[in-house]
């Protein structure tokens, strides 16, 4: 359903994205894991059509930065983006018009009390804290209902309940045949229903492994993890590549 082939993205002589491919079935929840700095968010905002980059990406059968691809194709930003002076309601009515989706307010109402907004829907953008702020970023990721979905850390700033619900619809989704991709640095964040895992570090992918391959291995996923990265970074970076981790948050 998603396929990233030969992507490469450069900020100046850096090399945030060298050369990754990867491609993401039908029905299936992908963890993106990594250290600052590994590339993740770059290659998130590649997908999403955000940055140029070298390669090829497509969503579908369409090409990610076409109007086909971005009707089925979501994201949830790490760090919430919102109109201060736009209601929580009115953040889901200007998505919606934007969308173009109809008879939307039913599940713009489950999505509110599923993640305890109901009673903040007349409170503007800059009245929230920084948890309803996150809590609203994913209400409005959601509401268009993508057949693709990359959450870029989406646990960070939530509740324990804001995280048990979202944790309970990454499983519906991947029930329904939904695509989803999930970026975190935080390992104990993604003990969730998961289907493949990309490791990267330094703008590489070091490792894709299943749940069943991890399994047989007899290893948790933060073994794993610090088995493939720690002694590469260290023997690996270089000047050039610490400044990834600043580039990746342009």
């Amino acid at each position: 359903m998603l396929t990233v082939e030969h992507v490469t993205k450069r900020y100046g002589k850096t090399t945030a994205c060298d050369d990754l491919s990867f491609t993401l079935n039908e029905g299936s929840v992908t963890i993106l894991l990594g250290p600052n700095g590994a590339g993740k968010s770059t290659i998130m905002k590649s997908i999403i059509g955000f940055l140029k980059y070298e390669g090829k990406i497509t969503v579908g059968r369409y090409q990610n930065k076409t109007k086909e691809a971005k009707r089925i194709l979501g994201y949830i930003p790490e760090l919430p983006s919102l109109y201060p002076n736009l209601t929580v309601s009115e953040h889901m009515e200007f998505l919606a018009r934007a969308y173009k989706l109809k008879d939307y307010k039913a599940y713009a109402d489950e999505l509110f009390e599923r993640f305890e907004l109901s009673d903040k829907k007349k409170k503007f953008g800059d009245e929230l804290s920084k948890g309803m702020q996150q809590k609203l970023n994913l209400c409005m990721g959601l509401l268009p209902k993508p057949e693709v979905l990359l959450l870029d850390e989406p646990m960070i700033g939530l509740d324990p309940h804001a995280i048990k619900q979202l944790k309970n619809m990454i499983e519906e989704m991947r029930e329904e045949g939904k695509t989803l991709l999930v970026s975190t640095h935080i390992i104990d964040s993604v003990d969730m229903l998961w289907d493949h895992t990309l490791i990267m570090q330094n703008g590489k992918i070091r490792c894709s492994i299943s749940r069943e391959e991890l399994e047989a291995q007899g290893k948790t996923l933060e073994e794993l993890f610090f088995e493939v990265t720690e002694g590469i970074g260290q023997e690996e970076m270089t000047e050039s590549e610490e400044d990834t981790e600043g580039a990746e948050q342009l």
